[in-house]
């Protein structure tokens, strides 16, 4: 796997992840009870934005490692992946 692939697959997967790890364990102003004025209900208590960032950080580290060895071994290749038969030729 080419270095400048093996980089946008690690940005895509931890962008994914920050996805999904920036809504787990919020509390929003409305229910700590301390809206800060101009801002809505729903606006972030408390975010804990670095917390978040170091366990995507090493979440996305994980899953990229798994995905990276599965490429570079070959267990799935492009010809498995590839149903219309587009990259290698027609059957």
């Amino acid at each position: 796997m080419p270095l400048f692939s093996a980089f946008v697959l690690y940005a895509f997967i931890w962008f994914l992840t920050l996805l999904v790890v920036l809504p787990l364990r919020l509390t929003t102003q409305g229910e700590a009870g301390q809206i800060v004025a101009g801002t809505p209900e729903s606006a972030p208590h408390d975010p804990r934005i670095g917390r978040k960032m170091l366990v995507t950080t090493i979440a996305g580290t994980l899953i990229w490692a798994v995905v990276v060895a599965i490429i570079v071994s070959g267990w799935i290749s492009i010809e498995d992946v590839d149903i219309l038969h587009r990259y290698m030729g027609a059957p």
